[in-house]
């Protein structure tokens, strides 16, 4: 029997109770429920007023935990706004999809004047065509006569707004019956919504912490610390990520729960541990006062193989990179939002890292690496012979970059994302991801700019 999809589609901006109230019912009815936050839309410019970034994570955060229902968020990261149709032919593959509208969509249908038919792109034959899942709102009665002929009824109700959510929150008005604690808890963090730009850095209270344990298994000193720290039962319900290593278990552990949406708290037992707070800040156990989170946009990276094949999907928190593989120089042609910066850089290749990533290989090939909370990325090859004498630079952290082996066949170039190979790549895609963030939580204690400091200037004697 072919599984019934239930797709919801919204601006959830935020998303609210009431939301997850509706996608609860619906997985209940249904197979599966897809939420797909949307992108951009002409006909909501409030959607411009929080980042992609927040947006994604506050819809992740709303959902979690609900049985047979997952968050898309395709049109989030490519900053697009699929309409209905084209989700029908994105989903069909995956069963019978049906389209979650409210009441308010479809009132006056028998007329010919529901909002569907008269602002919808091809409206009135998607009326006809289409699967519509209904469900009623206040204030927006329904009557049997104006419903979809292909449709099923939610009889529902349920209250909430969105609109009221941002302008409550603009007021300074408590909104906790309308939000869940954690996306409450994030708006707060950051100040969305407020009328200002949102903050970077931010006080983080857990009361108690109840982390998920992330261990260098490695590393003896790192079992017996998380054992002090978190005990030797895992969390039923994690307030955060608590990981015990060096760098490495870091960018381990972010690539497989950045969607957590829980902050990372790292303790160092490793190498320099730029990451992480040092073991002596978690040493009488937790600290008593607020931790200090920064959040992080990881790297989008697409690669494109030399048959044209692009893998996509790829996620790096420190830095993606293309370097030869053979004796060859590696020959790159480098552009940057669409123009050509370097027309042909030879040399052993060139990486782009975020501010977090900048203390990693990007210094080790030169870079001045930058406090974590720059809002740029660092641009630097790897022995470069051309254009002579060309140094890192610093790049607008909303900047595009190419990276396009000029002969594929002789030079060829290999691809990797935070260390991860992704295999012979005629060109390499990055950016900064729209939807994917890590938020990082150090000890008061800790002092990321002094660490930098030390790393650039010699002991003193």
């Amino acid at each position: 029997m072919c599984p019934s999809i239930a797709v919801f589609g919204g601006a959830f901006n935020p998303p609210g109770r009431h939301h997850r109230a509706i996608a609860e019912a619906l997985s209940r009815q249904f197979d599966r429920v897809v939420v797909v936050p949307s992108g951009p839309r002409p006909d909501k410019p409030s959607m411009q007023d929080v980042e992609s970034i927040h947006r994604a994570a506050m819809a992740d955060m709303a959902f979690r935990g609900l049985a047979n229902v997952r968050v898309d968020l395709f049109d989030l990261e490519e900053g697009t706004f699929t309409r209905n149709h084209d989700l029908e032919t994105r989903y069909t593959a995956e069963g019978e999809v049906w389209h979650v509208v409210g009441s308010d969509l479809v009132g006056g249908g028998n007329a010919g004047r529901s909002f569907i038919q008269t602002r919808w792109s091809r409206g009135e034959a998607l009326w006809q065509e289409l699967r519509f899942a209904v469900f009623t709102r206040p204030g927006h009665p329904l009557i049997p006569l104006d419903r979809p002929p292909r449709s099923r009824l939610f009889d529902l109700n349920l209250a909430g707004s969105s609109a009221d959510v941002r302008e409550r929150l603009f007021r300074h008005e408590p909104v906790t019956d309308q939000l869940d604690p954690r996306v409450a808890e994030y708006i707060d963090r950051y100040g969305l919504y407020r009328g200002r730009p949102p903050v970077r850095t931010a006080p983080l209270r857990l009361d108690p912490p109840r982390p998920l344990l992330v261990v260098d298994e490695s590393n003896p000193q790192a079992g017996e610390l998380a054992a002090r720290l978190a005990g030797t039962e895992p969390a039923s319900s994690p307030n955060c990520i608590l990981v015990v290593g060096g760098d490495g278990t870091m960018l381990h552990a972010i690539r497989r729960h950045w969607r957590e949406r829980l902050p990372f708290i790292g303790i160092n037992t490793g190498h320099r541990g730029f990451l992480l707070s040092g073991a002596a800040d978690f040493a009488a156990g937790w600290p008593s006062g607020p931790l200090v989170v920064r959040q992080a946009p990881l790297l989008h990276v697409e690669a494109v193989a030399p048959d044209g094949r692009i893998t996509t999907g790829v996620l790096a928190f420190n830095d993606a990179w293309v370097e030869r593989c053979t004796g060859q120089t590696a020959w790159v042609e480098v552009r940057v939002g669409g123009e050509v910066r370097i027309s042909r850089l030879m040399g052993d290749g060139i990486l782009l890292a975020t501010a977090a990533g900048s203390t990693a290989y990007a210094r080790a090939m030169g870079a001045t690496p930058v406090l974590f909370e720059t809002p740029a990325l660092v641009l630097v090859g790897s022995n470069v012979l051309e254009p002579p004498g060309w140094k890192a630079v610093m790049l607008a952290l909303d900047s595009q970059v190419i990276f396009r082996t000029l002969e594929p066949v002789k030079r060829p170039v290999a691809a990797y994302a935070d260390g991860v190979p992704l295999g012979v790549t005629a060109e390499l895609r990055l950016r900064t991801s729209r939807i994917a963030t890590a938020e990082l939580a150090f000890s008061p204690a800790h002092d990321m700019a002094e660490k930098i400091a030390q790393i650039q200037f010699p002991p003193v004697t």
